[in-house]
């Protein structure tokens, strides 16, 4: 299991941008975080044509198959969509890992009984201003 920003287990964070020019101010190899929105589409395809790791932000499954068609590397849901985002993942062969964002370490053992990928804490997605 991934685990992002645990207070113990070093990992590398992820730069939350939200426009093109954000990603100039993140450092050389950074881990890149969008939120799902058509509006975002014109980063996202940037993103990918260039061939940077990123991890997509989605709040439903058929956002969940978008960020696998638009190559995202990880796809991150709420606990809620959990489950079905991993069997999603799992039956469509998805080459993006599945993550949880949860607040609570007691969280993880839950997220790990569900069989997903891993999990994001908050303080592992620094805001990037433009």
């Amino acid at each position: 299991m991934l685990l992002f920003g645990h207070r113990f287990i070093a990992s590398k964070a992820f730069y939350h941008i939200t426009d093109i020019d954000s990603i100039q101010k993140t450092p050389p190899s950074s881990l890149l975080y969008i939120q799902w929105s058509e509006k975002n589409l014109d980063v996202i395809e940037h993103i990918a044509l260039n061939d940077i790791v990123f991890a997509l932000r989605v709040k439903e499954i058929k956002e969940i198959i978008y960020a696998s068609s638009l190559d995202a590397h990880y796809i991150v849901v709420d606990p809620e969509l959990a489950k079905s985002a991993q069997n999603i993942a799992n039956n469509y062969l998805f080459d993006a890992k599945i993550l949880v964002k949860i607040e609570e370490e007691e969280e993880i053992e839950e997220m790990a009984l569900l069989g997903v990928d891993g999990v994001i804490f908050a303080n592992a997605i620094i805001k990037v201003n433009s």
